[in-house]
């Protein structure tokens, strides 16, 4: 047995997407994993425990997936920084490279590139099994000594090689020198090796630690991704410098740096890998053939389309009673503990503000949930890819790709699980343009507030339903085109950045394994729990106070007495008429409850903000709404039932409330809820972020408070803008 090592160690899983890298990395760890963040960077770290057979241990880091080091964005960056261990990230121990057995000519581009960094490398040949199907055979020992490291044929999804690559591990962490090999391709032109020479000079000594076919290596990096157009902001002014005079020196000579290295990488490929691998036969693959419907222009958009309308379907279908059950248990939770508790301002502290919060993000576990187990079903399945694909030439008039668009259309659902679904994306400029838009999206927190002030606008009579319907229609196709139009503004304004064309690699059809996609799902419903809940709770508190102090207001009724004389009366009644005495004791309830809401703090700062809103034809009592639906857009309608006296269980389809609301007035007698006031009310909500739980994902996705409160601002001004064109305009023509 290999003794024990004497310190911690670190490996590294590089490979390209779509190896099984992340199953490999599971197989390693034994799901046993921890995620934070690398040093310096929003994205996140996957780091587990590997235990090896010689009873050492060793940390193993998950590196972002990658088709090549070459990096124009800090999240490409991010790769090369991860596997050569460049300044804040530690230099590992080894790196393991997920090389998929079927498609071996594009894996090795990166290999050879993490071979020239002179890593100790071992080669994980994963999707063994497949290569008798897919017409092929490889010999392993043949292919180890022409790279010049140790390759490990395993399959990660059944466990498959991994004992044999733990052990290579423990044996290569010992001796790192046995998989610390020489360049396998050395470019042959003068010209390029000077190139090479000449920026390899600028190369920071931190980054090269002594190695002088390293600094040539990273110097091969700069050259093929430094340019004007590149996001990287941490490379230091001299080297950018030199690869700027050898770009410049080799456009004059009408040669293509880019061309020259990336051929010369893969003729060494070309030449060298008929020595390991055989083509036994000719196969038509069934992936091939499913392709050419998956991806027709027509074909792949309708059945795409079929395919989200079945996931939304399941998430309202599925969610809903998960959602109602939530609510039902938190509901008897809030009367139980209020049962226990006395009286007071403790009990309705914790019932109402603590407890309610809680209720506020667990009741969107069930559509976090059910979203990211069907899409990780589609990715691990490999469709994933191709809608990517599919969708990449209507989301480039965004300067967006292809990825963008599952998570804009899960905003027709919910903010929340859209936002998180980002996470797809390569990007971080992608990924943060798609969040800023995804609120604009049409969720399902805004229906009750559509439904209560469209029955406003179109009362019931002949053709009603119709008319309320097209109404209903007309604002999904106005929030769906704002969001288009937002989303080029600021990807050719503040988010300006080069569109980097879509490149993915298109991975085989497989069953999608229910432990992986399980694991997943968990890991990101407990990660909204644990992080984004904490700020949704404390936003729900804030609430709470803002709606219950102050207490010692003065009414304008002896609420307290004329309940006492109720009650008392109801001790001796019977029949309809205690039923009668208990409606009023509950009418009673929600007229004080009503008082006190428009005397609090909440009510207070309604007032203070009329001014800005009566222009868009809005009193205090809406401002109120609109404040309580800051915690939740539905929480309009209970804001609403408040404010005119009948309680917060009223919903959209009630009738005393729509009754009370067109019966509103100004204090002039003007009517306030009008047919033009309910419109740009409409429009105040479909574009306004009326959601803190949305704030609160984007703050845990970006690491910070500037994004969300930019979102917070620009949809605010965006909403009161066009609500006072809209409500202005009418005015100027003719409309009440």
């Amino acid at each position: 047995m290999i003794g024990s090592l004497t310190q911690r160690r670190t490996v590294v899983v590089a490979g390209n997407p779509n190896t099984g890298k992340s199953t490999l990395f599971n197989a390693l760890t034994g799901g046993n994993v921890k995620v934070g963040n690398y040093p310096g960077i929003t994205v996140e770290r996957h780091v587990g425990t590997l235990r090896l057979p010689d009873l050492s241990t060793a940390e193993l880091v998950d590196c972002p997936g990658t088709y090549s080091l070459s990096a124009r964005s800090r999240e490409e960056f991010l790769a090369l920084e991860a596997v050569a261990g460049l300044p804040p990230i530690g230099r590992p121990d080894l790196v393991v490279v997920v090389v998929d057995a079927t498609q071996i000519t594009r894996n090795l581009y990166l290999t050879l590139q993490i071979i020239e960094l002179g890593l100790p490398v071992v080669v994980a040949l994963n999707m063994f099994d497949q290569l008798p199907a897919a017409g092929m055979t490889i010999d392993v020992e043949t292919m180890a000594r022409t790279l010049g490291v140790p390759v490990v044929p395993v399959v990660a999804r059944d466990g498959t090689g991994i004992d044999g690559l733990k052990r290579q591990i423990a044996a290569l962490l010992h001796a790192p020198q046995r998989a610390r090999p020489k360049w396998c391709w050395q470019p042959t032109d003068a010209r390029l090796r000077a190139d090479i020479d000449a920026v390899s000079a600028r190369v920071p000594d931190a980054w090269a630690d002594g190695d002088l076919e390293r600094r040539d290596a990273i110097a091969l990096w700069a050259l093929l991704s430094l340019d004007d157009d590149d996001e990287l902001q941490d490379v230091p002014v001299a080297l950018r410098t030199a690869v700027g005079e050898r770009r410049a020196a080799a456009d004059a000579a009408g040669r293509e740096l880019e061309r020259e290295i990336i051929q010369g990488r893969y003729a060494w490929i070309d030449s060298h890998e008929p020595a390991f691998l055989r083509q036994t036969r000719q196969v038509n693959r069934f992936s091939d053939r499913i392709d050419r419907v998956l991806l027709h222009p027509a074909a792949g958009f309708v059945l795409f389309l079929a395919i989200m309308t079945f996931l939304f379907q399941a998430l309202f279908t599925l969610a809903d009673p998960l959602i109602g059950w939530i609510e039902d248990a938190f509901a008897l939770g809030q009367s139980g503990l209020r049962s226990v508790l006395a009286p007071g301002l403790f009990a309705d502290f914790l019932v109402d503000g603590v407890l309610a919060g809680i209720g506020a993000f667990v009741v969107f576990l069930p559509q976090i949930l059910i979203l990211f187990l069907f899409l990780g079903i589609m990715e691990d399945s490999g469709y994933m890819a191709r809608v990517a694909v599919l969708m990449d030439r209507v989301m480039r008039a965004m300067r967006l790709n292809g990825r963008a668009f599952v998570p804009l259309l899960s905003g027709y659902a919910c903010a929340i699980p859209a936002i998180l679904a980002t996470r797809t994306m390569d990007r971080q400029r992608d990924r943060l343009l798609t969040m800023l838009v995804i609120p604009l999206m049409t969720c399902s927190a805004r229906l009750p507030v559509y439904g209560l002030l469209i029955a406003a606008i179109v009362p019931g009579g002949d053709g009603a339903p119709l008319r309320q319907g097209l109404l209903m229609t007309a604002m999904y196709v106005f929030a769906t085109l704002m969001a288009l139009v937002v989303a080029l503004v600021l990807g050719r304004t503040m988010l300006k950045g080069p569109r980097v064309p879509l490149v993915i690699e298109m991975p085989p059809y497989r069953l999608p394994q229910a432990r992986v996609v399980l694991r997943s799902m968990w890991q990101q419903g407990r990660e909204f729990m644990t992080k984004a809940g904490t700020i949704i709770l404390a936003c729900s508190i804030a609430m709470w106070l803002l709606l219950t102090f102050p207490r010692d207001v003065t009414l304008s009724r002896d609420y307290s007495a004329e309940r006492a004389t109720l009650e008392s009366a109801s001790i001796v009644a019977a029949g309809a008429a205690a039923e009668d005495i208990q409606e009023r004791i509950a009418a009673l309830d929600a007229e004080e409850l009503g008082e006190r809401t428009r005397a609090s703090y909440a009510g207070r700062i309604g007032h203070r903000i009329e001014p800005a809103l009566v222009p868009l034809g809005f009193d205090w009592r809406v401002g109120i709404g609109i404040l309580g639906a800051f915690a939740a857009r539905e929480v309009f309608v209970s804001s609403m039932g408040i404010v005119f006296g009948i309680g917060s269980d009223a919903d959209p389809e009630d009738a005393v409330l729509r009754a009370r609301l067109r019966a509103a007035t100004w204090p002039d007698g003007r009517t306030l809820f009008t047919p033009l006031m309910c419109l740009s009310l409409m429009i105040f909500f479909a574009l306004a972020c009326q959601c803190m739980s949305t704030l609160a994902v984007i703050a845990r996705e970006t690491r910070g408070w500037r994004w969300p409160a930019f979102t917070f601002v620009y949809m605010t001004a965006l909403a009161w803008l066009l609500s006072l064109a809209v409500y202005q305009g009418g005015h100027a023509l003719g409309f009440g």
